[in-house]
């Protein structure tokens, strides 16, 4: 068994314990989200948008992608389709707020500009035994080979109190990258499309080793966790938003048993596949 951590099963086990283990472990499914259907759809545009050459980069050519991955992205879930409503106007409805995001992203960024080195790049390394993995939106590096790593939210740029949830995702990729290539990224950039705000961060050698010591001894914790079985509720705000809320103890609520190989299913890489955070944050 290999040990390996992404950036948004890290937050959730931050969050709270209890979601880490209802998520990796339990995998106790959770209804499509519209914020997270529709994030996913724009970074689709956002992607494909790179397909082609340089001067055929135009909005114009972007927007024409929309309706097109989103007829992918029921090909593979036909469950989303109920997130577009039941009618033609619905539909066209759905799409357009897509498209808004789309524009804004035109408004921030010029594509015909960017020639980004990776899209949608899988990363990981080994961290002392654990490995770390995840994906990146977009990885851009100089002629001299400075790297920016960027990430899209279809969200707002949260205030200063949520901000350090995203910088650690950030932080977790620039690790990844210095630990790999051995090039300090020159800047992680969050595009928010929401309101239209960037919010950038340039790391330094002692932002990633205080990174490597917290998420050693997050690990930690999750390796006690599993093997105590001991995955503790940590109320917040947050659990307005929790799907699992009515299952939660903190809420009255009853956890399912634990199944008889839980200790491998919570460090266990093959055993949850997903790597990457909500589109939608």
């Amino acid at each position: 068994m290999v040990a390996a951590l992404s950036p948004s099963r890290a937050s959730d086990f931050m969050q709270c314990p209890l979601l880490y283990r209802f998520r990796v472990i339990d995998k106790l499914p959770e209804p499509p989200s519209p914020a997270a259907a529709r994030g996913t759809l724009v970074h689709s545009v956002l992607e494909r948008i790179f397909d082609v050459e340089a001067p055929q980069r135009t909005l114009e050519h972007a927007l024409s992608l929309v309706p097109h991955a989103w007829e992918d992205m029921l090909a593979d879930q036909p469950e989303l389709a109920e997130l577009a409503g039941g009618t033609p106007h619905d539909l066209a409805t759905w799409l357009r707020d897509a498209e808004k995001l789309v524009e804004k992203w035109f408004d921030l960024e010029n594509p015909q500009h960017l020639e980004p080195a990776e899209r949608e790049l899988y990363v990981e390394a080994d961290l002392d035994g654990l490995t770390l993995r995840g994906y990146i939106d977009r990885l851009d590096v100089a002629p001299g080979g400075q790297i920016r790593v960027v990430d899209y939210k279809t969200g707002r740029s949260p205030s200063e109190l949520f901000e350090g949830k995203a910088l650690f995702q950030m932080k977790f990729y620039a690790l990844v990258i210095w630990r790999t290539r051995g090039v300090m990224p020159l800047m992680l950039q969050l595009v928010y499309l929401g309101n239209s705000q960037f919010v950038r961060y340039q790391p330094d050698e002692d932002d990633l080793r205080a990174l490597e010591r917290k998420i050693t001894a997050l690990w930690r914790a999750i390796e006690r966790a599993a093997q105590t079985g001991d995955w503790r509720p940590r109320r917040s705000f947050l659990c307005g938003w929790c799907d699992h809320k009515a299952l939660c103890p903190a809420w009255g609520g009853t956890p399912p048993p634990l199944p008889d190989n839980a200790g491998v299913l919570a460090l266990d890489p093959h055993s949850s596949a997903d790597l990457g955070d909500v589109d939608g944050d």
